[in-house]
């Protein structure tokens, strides 16, 4: 199994499907990328870029010398095709040093050599014998005069190097009425194009080295395991729902106070300074039907997923990395068993980082680590937690906080405690602490039956869950598949187990109306619908 994972990790496969989602994703923010880019070349061009003005005067080349009045004596088709050649050749007695020395004398210019030569260009009309020559300059009037001074020198020039050959004036310059350059549509379409490539391409690199998860595509391309239920986010961002799994610095409180002994003082005194428990924790009824019917589902799974010779499956919950919502669905996967009327134990195996104290009505002592310190007995550590008046189930907490929690965990006492609790309790529900945070995930696996990997989308990164899932395959621990948590509306997986919004709104109706939970109340049924 470690030997495939590994040659997942070495192989790079370019998902083109998923480029094209990343980029749709983002398609509003190419847009206004390509705009900006549109707009900052216009503005560029309007006030970076001088105007230039083109003036061009023409010449008839011809390689006859004998004429007499306006006809040439001798004039054949060679003649022809020798002027056409001998175009290369004025041009380059045009960029000449002393015919370029003659024009700058002649109209009088404040410019080097190098400088008036930039400023010229000659080539041959259609490939004619007609030969034209280009002056560029920021004001329309220099460069008429530039040309009409080449147009006075150059002939002479010619007829003075080359002999037999003759050049004469075609048409003389006039002045530019408008700039031939900058072209403005030119450059606010090449911004946008910039902008355009540059957004698509950014957005494209990061798709390829983001490792993120997704969607549940993104888990399969990583593993095998299967998903077993995609629990939807059940408060968005903006009501706070990453708060409620404890996710960053400005998680809600409520919990940590609404157990304690403070509140039970604040609400029997009526303390108005006591801060008001207005949030609701996010278990057993509390949470949303599309989330409770996931539980559900992965309840039902788990059910299939033992042997009828495991008579108390030990089930232990961990995650990769932190904050990926774990407590919260061992404690809704334990309310959901115990619907079922199940003997259900939930224990807290995190004694560095405790949380089922927070989120549950019990006390953190005694717990795990005082009972395995021999500081107090298994009763005594087991106490009845009532979530509402369809489930409860009985918990473990943690306890103080040891010093040495991987040496409590890999007790003989441990195992031990493990064997005799299966002995009263249908099921048994181990709270991890992080694999990818520290070991002590891998000692207590041991004891368990099965593990579940909860995988938050958006947070967690296949890196990660590769690593979780090789440490666990490592000491041979079954992985019996993986809980996407927090899953956006409009995720893959959401749709996937069939959680859109016609299907709440239809089911969870029919949920409130027959009663099961969601405070149903006998009069309703009175109620029109």
């Amino acid at each position: 199994m470690n030997e495939n994972i590994n040659k997942k990790n070495e192989v790079v496969d370019i998902d083109l499907k998923r480029l094209l989602k990343a980029v749709w994703r983002k398609v509003w923010l190419i847009c206004i990328v390509s705009i900006l880019g549109a707009a900052a070349a216009l503005a560029w061009t309007i006030y970076m870029v001088t105007p230039l003005y083109k003036s061009s005067a023409m010449f008839y080349v011809n390689n006859s010398s004998i004429s007499m009045g306006d006809a040439s004596l001798s004039i054949s088709s060679a003649d022809i095709s020798a002027s056409k050649n001998l175009v290369k050749t004025y041009a380059v007695i045009l960029q000449s040093r002393s015919c370029l020395n003659d024009v700058i004398d002649y109209a009088n210019l404040d410019y080097s050599y190098g400088q008036l030569r930039g400023m010229i260009s000659a080539s041959s009309v259609n490939e004619t014998e007609v030969f034209q020559v280009v002056v560029t300059s920021p004001d329309p009037t220099e460069a008429e005069r530039i040309a009409n001074a080449i147009a006075y020198i150059l002939p002479n020039q010619i007829t003075d190097i080359v002999e037999g050959t003759s050049a004469k004036i075609v048409d003389y310059a006039v002045a530019a009425s408008a700039p031939s350059s900058p072209d403005y549509s030119k450059n606010t379409f090449l911004g946008f194009l910039v902008g355009l490539g540059l957004s698509v391409c950014v957005i494209v690199l990061r798709a390829l080295y983001d490792v993120t998860i997704r969607n549940e595509e993104d888990i399969e391309q990583c593993t095998s395991h299967p998903i077993l239920a995609a629990v939807p986010d059940m408060n968005a961002h903006s009501k706070g729902g990453y708060y409620y799994y404890g996710y960053g610095r400005r998680r809600k409180k409520y919990y940590n106070y609404a157990y304690s002994d403070a509140a039970k003082k604040s609400k029997k005194k009526k303390d108005a300074s006591a801060p008001a428990a207005e949030e609701k924790p996010n278990i057993g009824k509390d949470i949303s039907f599309a989330a409770s019917e996931a539980y559900k589902l992965l309840r039902t799974k788990l059910q299939f997923s033992f042997v009828d010779d495991i008579e108390c499956p030990v089930i232990g919950v961990s995650s990769a990395l932190a904050g990926e919502g774990k407590s919260l669905s061992s404690i809704n996967l334990a309310y959901s068993l115990a619907q079922l009327d199940k003997k259900v134990l939930l224990i807290d195996c995190d004694m560095r980082r405790p949380s089922l104290c927070t989120k549950l009505p019990v006390q953190k002592t005694p717990g795990l680590s005082d009972y395995l310190t021999g500081q107090t007995s298994m009763d005594d550590a087991l106490q009845a937690c009532r979530v509402d008046e369809e489930g409860g189930f009985a918990v473990i907490a943690s306890g103080r906080n040891p010093p040495n929690p991987i040496e409590l965990l890999s007790s003989a006492k441990m195992g031990k405690a493990i064997a005799k609790l299966r002995e009263y309790f249908d099921y048994i529900i181990l709270d991890l602490p992080p694999v990818g945070e520290v070991s002590d995930a891998m000692v207590a696996a041991k004891l368990v039956d099965g593990i579940l990997l909860v995988v938050r989308q958006d947070y967690c990164n296949t890196t990660a869950l590769n690593s979780a899932i090789s440490q666990f395959e490592f000491i041979d621990s079954r992985i019996l598949g993986i809980v996407m948590n927090c899953v956006g509306e409009h995720g893959v997986g959401y749709r996937y187990y069939g959680y859109g919004k016609r299907y709440y709104k239809k089911y969870s109706k029919y949920h409130r109306y027959y009663g099961y939970g969601y405070g149903y109340q006998p009069q309703d049924t009175e109620k029109k619908d």
